[in-house]
C-alpha cells in the first residue's frame, strides 16, 4: 500500500510540475494561455481578424494561394515576410520577393511549421506567434526572450 501511495505521489508531483519544465538553456518557457490576452489585443489594434489554432498561434489567411500542394516539414519553401515584436510593433526582420528566404520548413520556428502549411503557393498568412512557439525564453539576436511575434508571410514556392 505504501508503494502505491509513493508511486501516486511521485506521479502527481511530476504532472503538477509539467508546466514548469525548463529547457536545455535553463529557462522556463511562458505558457501560451498567459500570452493570449496580449495576442488578442495586438490583433484587435492591427485589424487582424483571424482565429486561434489549437497550438495558440493566432492567424488570418489573407490569401489562401492556389494549387493542391501544401508544404510539409520536409519541404523547402521560398517566402517573403515581415516580422515584428508585438510589444512595440517594431520590425526586426523582413525578406522581399526580390530577396526571399529559401529554407526547409522543418528548420524554422514551430509557429511557422504550424501556420505556413495552412496556405498554398502564392498564399499570404498573418500570424501572431506565442513566445514558446517562436524563440522562447532565450530569445535570438534582436528578438528578446519571451517575445510574442507577428509575421506576415507570403509563400512564393514549395519544393
Amino acid at each position: 500500500m505504501k508503494k502505491i501511495i509513493l508511486i501516486g505521489s511521485l506521479s502527481m508531483l511530476l504532472i503538477g510540475n509539467s508546466n514548469c519544465i525548463k529547457n536545455s538553456q535553463g529557462c522556463t518557457a511562458k505558457l501560451v494561455q498567459n500570452e493570449q490576452a496580449a495576442i488578442l489585443a495586438y490583433a484587435s489594434a492591427n485589424n487582424i481578424n483571424g482565429t486561434t489554432h489549437p497550438s495558440g498561434v493566432y492567424y488570418e489567411i489573407v490569401a489562401p494561394g492556389t494549387g493542391t500542394v501544401t508544404p510539409v516539414n520536409s519541404s523547402s519553401i521560398t517566402i517573403s515576410y515581415v516580422g515584428k515584436l508585438i510589444s512595440n510593433n517594431s520590425q526586426f526582420d523582413a525578406r522581399t520577393a526580390a530577396d526571399p528566404l529559401v529554407y526547409p520548413l522543418g528548420g524554422l520556428i514551430p509557429g511557422w511549421q504550424i501556420g505556413i502549411p495552412l496556405i498554398k503557393k502564392g498564399g499570404t498568412i498573418k500570424m501572431i506567434i506565442p513566445s514558446s512557439l517562436a524563440y522562447g525564453c532565450t530569445g535570438r539576436g534582436s528578438i528578446p526572450q519571451d517575445a510574442v511575434l507577428f509575421f506576415e508571410v507570403t509563400l512564393i514556392d514549395i519544393q
